[in-house]
């Protein structure tokens, strides 16, 4: 009678059953899921009807296989179901970085997003709370400590893109159904595809996303999910080899793959970011910040990159990852244009005109 009730609720795939059937074989044997098993099983993950040692097997036994695109956006379709969306008027780039934070270089993401918001370029940019496993800083940490508000509900979220050219969202508030498998994330002890489909809910509705990824063939898998997706409709995608997974350009060479949608099709590229090339002489060491204050002292390298006070590595790597975000949305022709554009609005008062703006939101 139970199984009776599971299947006219969800559909005919308990995560035993995909387990025994599917998916939990090992790593050589296992079999992809069907979009309708992917999202059989999201939807009952979501509702809390798996018992906790399923939803634990079911999770490592998906890290195992490894998802491919079609499960992934199967699982992005049914999240974002239950994503409370609010778009803004302006069009801005969709800032997905690992929810789980950065322990040891600095968040620059913040700063790189309020430059091109000076830039004429608006940012969207996410994130939970300490999300597991790493429980580090991330966007609204930094936030914070530079004063501006994070526990924002969507609409005003939106209404900060539109006042200021910057918005933040916070997960809790327009992805509650991921936020409440915080629990059962911190017990698995490692990362699960949760952590990957939470980066790409694009709470604003973006039409650009930039994000980021270990290897290519990652990224190909991603933009793979995007075009896969039934809800998401977007016309860029720019995904790079960002420091500690995040969404920060690093030092020396960093690869990166470009997607556009066009009317004949789509086009699929990727190419190199030398930093020295942009006469940019610093290594990976040298973005790292106090581990014990990661949050504390990317803001303040934050605000005083915004105010024009530094000319070293710091405001070096926060323009160029402007650069990225406006070269990301075609408001530059290449990343030397859109390195031009975030130092102007540096050297003009423009970016810490923003983050006036923000703190006063």
């Amino acid at each position: 009678m139970a199984q009776a009730s599971e299947t006219s609720e969800f559909g005919e795939w308990p995560l035993k059953r995909l387990m025994t059937e599917v998916v939990g074989s090992g790593t050589k044997s296992a079999e992809d899921m069907t979009r309708e098993q992917a999202q059989d099983a999201i939807r009952r993950i979501f509702a809390g009807e798996p018992d906790p040692t399923t939803l634990g097997a079911f999770w490592l036994a998906n890290r195992w296989k490894h998802n491919n695109a079609e499960e992934l956006a199967a699982y992005t379709d049914v999240m974002c179901e239950h994503v409370e969306y609010a778009e803004p008027d302006a069009d801005p780039v969709d800032c997905g970085a690992n929810y789980d934070g950065k322990g040891k270089t600095a968040i620059l993401g913040a700063a790189a997003g309020i430059v091109a918001a000076a830039a004429g370029t608006p940012v969207v940019v996410h994130s939970g709370d300490r999300v597991p496993t790493q429980k580090q800083d991330a966007y609204k940490q930094v936030l914070d400590e530079l004063g501006v508000r994070t526990e924002l509900e969507p609409r005003e979220s939106a209404d900060m893109v539109d006042d200021t050219g910057f918005g933040f969202y916070y997960q809790p508030n327009f992805n509650p159904v991921v936020h409440d498998l915080w629990d059962r994330r911190d017990q698995m002890g490692v990362r699960t595809f949760v952590n990957t489909v939470e980066t790409i809910a694009n709470p604003a509705n973006a039409d650009v996303h930039l994000g980021s990824f270990y290897h290519l063939a990652f990224a190909k898998k991603m933009i793979d999910t995007f075009e896969q997706s039934e809800h998401h409709d977007l016309r860029r995608v720019l995904m790079f080899q960002g420091m500690e997974g995040y969404d920060d350009i690093r030092p020396g060479y960093t690869k990166v793959a470009e997607w556009t949608q066009t009317d004949e099709g789509s086009e699929f590229d990727d190419f190199e970011i030398e930093t020295a090339e942009y006469g940019m002489d610093f290594e990976y060491d040298d973005l790292g910040v106090d581990e014990s204050d990661v949050a504390g002292d990317s803001a303040e390298i934050t605000e005083s990159v915004l105010a024009g006070e530094r000319d070293d590595r710091f405001a070096d790597a926060v323009a160029l990852n402007a650069a990225l975000r406006i070269y990301a949305r075609e408001d530059a022709d290449s990343i030397d244009e859109g390195l031009k554009a975030a130092r102007d609005a540096i050297e003009s008062g423009d970016a810490e005109a923003v983050l006036e703006d923000l703190r006063a939101f």
